[in-house]
């Protein structure tokens, strides 16, 4: 059975008319149940992660801002969330999530998070919706604890994790690759150990055929023992924010295409959501949900 990391904390109240699409949690949660793709069973509920993880890969100052909610007005500004306690707790919540599902993926083959994928979370600031670096901790955990050896990070989100490739470079055991827009955030971009860089107005054919000429050498050469993929929607066409044009359609195919990888050579893959900006919800959710059922359908 499919399991996945949720947590009715994971909707933060924010302010009237704020741009980031936070109902969308709860609405996947909800759409998921309400076809039958899952059940309550398929869904848990993750405790805040111990500091211990987070400092391995933040500095002690800036975990110590946000337990005490004195990070500088500039950077709550670049975050673009409002600073509470209630958004702490989230944050620290949904990296637990990705933690956990690192341990059911290697015992299932795959385990996903309805949050998650803050790659703009750099080890010292956050930006961009990102304060914790999910994946970054939970990379961190799988290897402190002698899991695995090598991991290799799948981020197709429409901007570059700029956060994570930062975290780890120079962690030769984490291979950051990151698939993303040329002309979008962040403007400055750090270095991944493989960047791709799409133009804008990227469509399925261009995008579908680097993603599957690019993807299976990099395991080959790479040689990981687990996977993480952020999987962000904000590809689609319909995205405000994105500048690309791929439809629902070639997101789920390219979906499809990184679990039959990950199938196919037997690597535990864990699944962060990532961005989707889209002006109607629908499609959003719609787009993410699709993230769901490939993976319910390859694996179960």
């Amino acid at each position: 059975m499919l399991q996945i990391a949720y947590s009715p904390v994971y909707r933060l109240r924010l302010p009237e008319g704020h741009r980031f699409p936070m109902l969308k949690y709860e609405l996947i949660h909800e759409q998921l149940l309400y076809e039958g793709t899952c059940t309550d069973n398929n869904f848990f509920a993750p405790q805040p992660v111990d500091d211990r993880w987070v400092l391995g890969v933040h500095t002690a100052d800036y975990v110590r801002q946000l337990k005490t909610l004195t990070v500088p007005a500039e950077m709550v500004r670049r975050i673009g969330f409002p600073l509470t306690a209630e958004l702490i707790e989230r944050e620290w919540i949904i990296t637990q999530g990705t933690i956990d599902c690192t341990q059911i993926a290697r015992r299932d083959g795959v385990a996903m998070n309805v949050a998650g994928g803050t790659h703009h979370a750099f080890p010292d600031r956050g930006e961009g919706f990102c304060m914790l670096n999910d994946v970054g901790v939970a990379a961190h955990y799988l290897l402190e604890t002698g899991q695995v050896q090598q991991i290799l990070v799948i981020d197709l989100d429409v901007h570059q994790g700029n956060g994570t490739a930062a975290m780890f470079q120079h962690e030769p055991r984490v291979f950051t690759f990151s698939v993303h827009g040329k002309d979008n955030y962040p403007l400055r971009k750090e270095q991944s150990d493989l960047d791709v860089e799409l133009p804008t107005g990227t469509a399925d054919e261009l995008y579908l055929n680097t993603l599957y000429d690019t993807l299976p050498k990099l395991i080959d050469r790479v040689q990981p023992d687990f996977l993480f993929y952020v999987s962000g929607v904000d590809i689609l066409a319909s995205d405000r924010l994105g500048k690309m044009a791929v439809s629902r359609e070639g997101c789920q195919q390219r979906d499809r295409f990184v679990f039959e990888q990950a199938i196919q050579c037997n690597l535990p893959i864990t699944v962060s959501m990532g961005g989707g900006y889209s002006p109607r919800l629908t499609d959003i959710v719609e787009a993410h949900c699709n993230t769901f059922r490939m993976a319910n359908s390859l694996y179960f």
